[in-house]
Protein backbone atom coordinates (compact mmCIF):
# COMPACT_ATOMS: atom_id res chain seq x y z
CA UNK A 1 0.00 0.00 0.00
CA UNK A 2 1.16 3.08 -1.01
CA UNK A 3 2.39 6.45 1.59
CA UNK A 4 -0.74 8.29 0.03
CA UNK A 5 -3.28 5.25 0.66
CA UNK A 6 -2.05 4.81 4.11
CA UNK A 7 -2.52 8.52 5.36
CA UNK A 8 -5.66 8.55 3.94
CA UNK A 9 -6.99 5.29 5.88
CA UNK A 10 -5.28 6.77 8.72
CA UNK A 11 -6.78 10.04 8.80
CA UNK A 12 -10.10 8.56 8.03
CA UNK A 13 -10.13 6.04 10.96
CA UNK A 14 -9.35 8.97 13.38
CA UNK A 15 -12.42 10.92 12.53
CA UNK A 16 -14.47 8.36 12.40
CA UNK A 17 -13.04 7.85 16.45
CA UNK A 18 -13.50 11.33 16.52
CA UNK A 19 -16.94 11.77 16.09
CA UNK A 20 -17.75 8.62 18.00
CA UNK A 21 -15.91 10.33 21.10
CA UNK A 22 -17.35 13.51 20.49
CA UNK A 23 -20.82 12.38 19.83
CA UNK A 24 -20.47 10.59 22.82
CA UNK A 25 -18.62 12.48 25.49
CA UNK A 26 -19.04 16.03 24.00
CA UNK A 27 -16.12 18.29 23.08
CA UNK A 28 -15.32 18.97 26.71
CA UNK A 29 -14.91 15.59 27.70
CA UNK A 30 -13.45 13.78 24.90
CA UNK A 31 -9.78 13.32 24.79
CA UNK A 32 -7.08 12.98 21.99
CA UNK A 33 -6.00 10.12 23.88
CA UNK A 34 -9.27 8.23 23.73
CA UNK A 35 -9.78 8.69 19.78
CA UNK A 36 -6.13 7.68 19.42
CA UNK A 37 -6.92 4.41 21.14
CA UNK A 38 -10.21 4.35 19.11
CA UNK A 39 -8.49 4.78 15.96
CA UNK A 40 -5.59 2.80 16.61
CA UNK A 41 -3.06 5.02 16.35
CA UNK A 42 -0.58 6.77 18.84
CA UNK A 43 -1.86 10.40 20.14
CA UNK A 44 0.79 11.90 18.68
CA UNK A 45 -0.67 11.19 15.11
CA UNK A 46 -3.63 12.78 15.56
CA UNK A 47 -1.90 16.27 16.26
CA UNK A 48 0.27 15.26 13.33
CA UNK A 49 -2.63 15.12 11.42
CA UNK A 50 -5.01 17.82 13.04
CA UNK A 51 -2.88 19.80 14.96
CA UNK A 52 -5.52 20.52 17.99
CA UNK A 53 -8.03 18.83 19.39
CA UNK A 54 -10.13 21.66 18.33
CA UNK A 55 -9.12 21.85 14.83
CA UNK A 56 -10.04 17.62 14.86
CA UNK A 57 -13.83 18.66 15.91
CA UNK A 58 -13.80 21.36 13.04
CA UNK A 59 -12.53 18.69 10.57
CA UNK A 60 -14.90 16.27 11.98
CA UNK A 61 -18.01 18.71 11.43
CA UNK A 62 -16.65 19.40 7.65
CA UNK A 63 -19.45 18.41 5.31
CA UNK A 64 -19.58 18.45 1.55
CA UNK A 65 -22.75 18.18 -0.30
CA UNK A 66 -20.87 18.34 -3.67
CA UNK A 67 -24.09 19.84 -5.06
CA UNK A 68 -24.48 18.41 -8.62
CA UNK A 69 -25.13 21.36 -11.59
CA UNK A 70 -28.56 21.44 -11.89
CA UNK A 71 -28.86 23.81 -14.59
CA UNK A 72 -29.58 21.70 -17.57
CA UNK A 73 -32.07 19.87 -15.44
CA UNK A 74 -35.59 20.70 -16.67
CA UNK A 75 -37.60 22.83 -14.22
CA UNK A 76 -40.33 20.39 -13.56
CA UNK A 77 -37.62 17.31 -12.15
CA UNK A 78 -35.49 19.66 -10.05
CA UNK A 79 -37.40 18.25 -7.23
CA UNK A 80 -36.61 14.59 -8.02
CA UNK A 81 -33.06 15.38 -8.59
CA UNK A 82 -32.30 16.72 -5.19
CA UNK A 83 -34.14 14.15 -3.14
CA UNK A 84 -32.07 11.46 -6.04
CA UNK A 85 -28.73 13.12 -5.13
CA UNK A 86 -29.24 13.57 -1.37
CA UNK A 87 -30.45 10.27 -0.48
CA UNK A 88 -27.54 8.60 -2.95
CA UNK A 89 -24.61 10.99 -0.36
CA UNK A 90 -26.68 9.73 2.54
CA UNK A 91 -25.96 5.93 1.30
CA UNK A 92 -22.39 6.93 1.67
CA UNK A 93 -21.55 5.18 4.99
CA UNK A 94 -18.39 8.36 5.39
CA UNK A 95 -20.93 10.86 4.22
CA UNK A 96 -23.97 9.52 6.54
CA UNK A 97 -21.43 8.90 9.44
CA UNK A 98 -20.38 12.63 8.98
CA UNK A 99 -24.00 14.16 9.00
CA UNK A 100 -24.94 12.16 11.58
CA UNK A 101 -22.36 13.43 13.91
CA UNK A 102 -23.10 16.84 12.86
CA UNK A 103 -26.65 17.13 13.00
CA UNK A 104 -26.60 15.46 16.68
CA UNK A 105 -24.08 17.80 17.84
CA UNK A 106 -25.60 20.90 16.21
CA UNK A 107 -28.68 20.54 18.70
CA UNK A 108 -26.41 21.05 21.67
CA UNK A 109 -22.91 22.67 20.77
CA UNK A 110 -23.04 25.92 19.25
CA UNK A 111 -19.75 25.54 17.28
CA UNK A 112 -21.61 22.61 15.50
CA UNK A 113 -24.60 25.11 14.91
CA UNK A 114 -22.98 27.37 13.11
CA UNK A 115 -21.12 24.72 10.57
CA UNK A 116 -24.40 23.77 9.44
CA UNK A 117 -25.40 27.30 8.89
CA UNK A 118 -22.14 28.03 7.17
CA UNK A 119 -22.75 24.95 4.62
CA UNK A 120 -26.40 26.33 4.53
CA UNK A 121 -24.65 29.53 3.17
CA UNK A 122 -21.81 28.54 1.30
CA UNK A 123 -23.29 25.60 -0.36
CA UNK A 124 -26.91 24.98 -0.50
CA UNK A 125 -28.08 28.92 -1.28
CA UNK A 126 -25.95 29.77 -3.91
CA UNK A 127 -26.71 26.48 -5.52
CA UNK A 128 -30.33 27.19 -5.09
CA UNK A 129 -29.77 30.51 -6.76
CA UNK A 130 -28.13 29.07 -9.60
CA UNK A 131 -31.04 27.36 -10.38
CA UNK A 132 -33.45 30.94 -9.75
CA UNK A 133 -34.82 33.59 -11.83
CA UNK A 134 -35.06 35.82 -9.21
CA UNK A 135 -31.70 35.52 -6.92
CA UNK A 136 -33.37 37.60 -4.40
CA UNK A 137 -35.41 34.58 -3.62
CA UNK A 138 -32.64 32.17 -2.85
CA UNK A 139 -32.83 31.99 0.81
CA UNK A 140 -35.65 31.39 1.47
CA UNK A 141 -36.26 28.64 -1.24
CA UNK A 142 -32.79 26.96 0.33
CA UNK A 143 -34.64 26.79 3.58
CA UNK A 144 -37.41 25.55 3.01
CA UNK A 145 -36.09 22.66 0.98
CA UNK A 146 -33.57 22.52 4.03
CA UNK A 147 -36.51 21.72 5.81
CA UNK A 148 -37.87 18.91 3.56
CA UNK A 149 -33.90 17.77 3.11
CA UNK A 150 -33.12 17.40 6.83
CA UNK A 151 -36.31 15.92 8.16
CA UNK A 152 -36.06 13.33 5.48
CA UNK A 153 -32.45 12.53 6.37
CA UNK A 154 -33.10 12.50 10.14
CA UNK A 155 -36.22 10.33 9.41
CA UNK A 156 -34.11 7.79 7.13
CA UNK A 157 -30.52 7.97 8.39
CA UNK A 158 -31.30 9.09 12.01
CA UNK A 159 -34.05 7.66 13.79
CA UNK A 160 -34.46 4.68 11.26
CA UNK A 161 -38.57 5.31 10.49
CA UNK A 162 -39.10 1.88 9.10
CA UNK A 163 -41.38 2.75 6.24
CA UNK A 164 -38.74 5.23 4.91
CA UNK A 165 -36.05 2.71 5.67
CA UNK A 166 -37.59 0.75 3.08
CA UNK A 167 -37.74 3.01 0.06
CA UNK A 168 -35.70 2.61 -2.89
CA UNK A 169 -33.92 5.81 -3.68
CA UNK A 170 -36.43 6.29 -6.87
CA UNK A 171 -39.30 6.39 -4.48
CA UNK A 172 -37.91 8.43 -2.42
CA UNK A 173 -37.67 10.83 -5.25
CA UNK A 174 -41.13 10.69 -6.99
CA UNK A 175 -42.78 10.58 -3.19
CA UNK A 176 -40.49 13.59 -1.89
CA UNK A 177 -39.37 15.49 -5.14
CA UNK A 178 -42.87 17.15 -6.08
CA UNK A 179 -42.32 18.72 -2.44
CA UNK A 180 -38.71 20.33 -3.48
CA UNK A 181 -39.84 21.50 -6.58
CA UNK A 182 -42.66 23.70 -4.55
CA UNK A 183 -39.81 24.56 -2.70
CA UNK A 184 -37.99 25.53 -5.76
CA UNK A 185 -40.60 26.68 -8.47
CA UNK A 186 -43.75 27.52 -6.66
CA UNK A 187 -44.97 31.14 -5.86
CA UNK A 188 -43.76 32.52 -2.93
CA UNK A 189 -46.58 32.89 -0.27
Amino acid sequence: MDETRRSDRTRAAILTAARAEFAKSGFQSATVRTIAADAGVDPALVIRYFGSKEQLFQAALDIRLELPDLTAVPADRLGEQVIRHFAGKWEDETFREASIFLFRTAMTNEIAAERMRAVFREQVIPHVASLLADPAEAEQRAAAVMTQLLGLGACRYVIGVPPLVELEIDTLAARFGPTIQRYLTAELG
